[in-house]
């Protein structure tokens, strides 16, 4: 009894002021809950709204503050290296950042449209954006999951809140159910790695697997299968991707902008902390496979999507075709791949946003057949010359971001000497254009006798778009400010 007295807990030393962003966040999403339990009657999209970009704005602060530090006094971690501070986490702290900020914007006006309580909705964005931070900071794959689970219960629950429509629960259903069909295989998978290597802990993985010599490397293969499997569903890649045509249409607008730009982001972050990180050893394993992952997710996203009739469901295969590209990247197992993706996923975020931004002005929920965008050249020209620019920058057109990032991914293929995938990415490329342009066709060409939509574009709206195909064109005239700082976020991934 003695000794049992005398024992003392010695906690994991803490950094808090890396977990400053997360703590902003999550301040943030109490504060809203808070003030909307006390005084609902004071409580307006407007207070959640200015709540919401407060936050996200002063957690960006301070992410350049530890960009900074990264710089000059090198990478760190905290919580018993749980997570880690270094170039990759705070370059998607960065993106995740930009994203919550533009979709607060972007749901401002939807949300009072049609009906839709804003406390608890941004409140489950915050938190959800916090969830996407730690995937991409997590050193554990432990923490790396409840990250996961923190963006996607958000998720679940944002996808639902259009009560009125039927087809938002079915979505909010079906992502629900496969979601936890694909966290299975992650915990499995964790457990398996966990089985193999005596620590789910990235760092120890790493260092255990490039010392150990396996005479039978059954257990670690089936692991790391089924974390690949796992992540596939998360950024929807083929042949797990059959949940996202569905969930992306029947979502609401502004929840389907940030399920395809920063949701799809983390999943990459995770993806590529854990392989490149902690399997790097391995790669001549697991590479192959991606690269099947990518020419299946280019050829099924780029097909299928000339193939729709609705708008938001051609988006949603394009968003699958842009993952097949990232994966590209991801294949090439070098860094000149790795800062290809990022530079990818950064401005592919862009494009994304501004895209759904406009369906969501555009009008009500639910159908969003391509002959209600006939005439909308004529009757908002400025409007359609913005979407017009947004889909071009898709296609890979010249002088905008998204022909930099299918060049550079491109370039990492071939680098890797990986020529079939390439010409798969470029006969994807010129498939996707035909989709693009088939709905600038519509917008411009098509007459039907009618004025055309009139659809009404918000303030909040109008800043989404002039930032999104501003940032587009300035990347693709000038690309070498991204390029550099895709590229400074490569070389640490983590450290213990």
């Amino acid at each position: 009894m003695r000794g049992l007295s005398q024992l003392v807990f010695v906690g994991p030393s803490i950094d808090w002021w890396a977990l400053l962003p997360q703590m902003i966040l999550l301040g943030a999403a109490l504060l809203i809950l808070l003030v909307s339990a006390l005084a609902p009657q004071r409580t307006s999209g407007g207070f959640s709204t200015v709540t919401t970009l407060c936050g996200a704005v002063t957690a960006y602060i301070v992410a350049l503050g530890l960009w900074s530090d990264v710089q000059t006094e090198g990478p760190s971690a905290s919580i018993a290296s749980a997570l880690g501070v270094d170039g990759f986490s705070i370059f998607f702290t960065i993106l995740i950042l930009t994203g919550l900020v533009a979709t607060a914007l972007i749901a401002h006006s939807y949300l009072d449209r049609e009906g839709i309580d804003p406390p608890e909705f941004y409140a489950l964005l915050l938190c959800s954006a916090a969830g996407a931070i730690v995937m991409a900071s997590a050193n554990d794959l432990i923490v790396m999951f409840l990250g996961l689970e923190a963006l996607s219960i958000g998720l679940y629950v944002m996808i639902a809140m259009h009560a009125r429509r039927p087809e938002a629960r079915e979505s909010a259903m079906k992502y629900f159910v496969l979601g936890a069909f694909s966290s299975t295989f992650l915990l499995y998978g964790i457990a398996l790695i966990y089985g193999s290597t005596g620590s789910t802990n990235l760092v120890h993985v790493r260092d255990y697997l490039g010392a150990v010599v396996f005479r039978d490397q059954h257990l670690l293969m089936a692991g790391m299968a089924l974390l690949l499997v796992g992540f596939s569903f998360k950024v929807a890649a083929a042949p797990f991707h059959f949940w996202a045509p569905d969930v992306y249409q029947g979502a609401p607008s502004p929840v389907t902008g940030w399920m395809a730009s920063i949701a799809k982001a983390a999943g990459f972050a995770a993806f590529l902390r854990v392989f490149f990180g902690a399997f790097g050893a391995h790669n001549a394993d697991w590479s192959p496979v991606v690269a099947v992952l990518a020419f299946l997710t280019l050829v099924t996203g780029s097909v299928m999507a000339i193939l729709q009739t609705d708008v938001k469901r051609m988006l949603a295969f394009s968003s699958i075709s842009h993952a097949g590209y990232v994966l590209v990247a991801v294949q090439s197992t070098a860094d000149g791949g790795t800062s290809a993706a990022l530079f990818y996923l950064f401005t592919y975020t862009f494009m994304v946003l501004g895209s759904f931004a406009i369906i969501g002005a555009m009008g009500a929920d639910g159908e969003h057949p391509l002959d209600r965008y006939a005439g909308l050249g004529r009757s908002r020209p400025v409007l359609a010359m913005a979407f017009t620019i947004l889909l071009l920058a898709q296609a890979g057109v010249p002088l905008t971001s998204g022909f930099v990032g299918k060049f550079q991914v491109i370039a990492a293929a071939v680098g890797h000497r990986s020529y079939l995938l390439a010409a798969v990415a470029m006969l994807s490329a010129v498939i996707g254009a035909f989709m693009y342009l088939r709905i600038v066709m519509t917008m411009y060409v098509v007459d039907d006798g009618t004025e055309g939509p009139s659809p009404t574009l918000h303030w909040t709206v109008a800043i989404v778009l002039i930032g999104t195909v501003g940032f587009t064109l300035l990347v693709g005239i000038v690309p070498q400010f991204l390029i550099e700082f895709a590229e400074d976020a490569v070389p640490v991934l983590i450290r213990g």
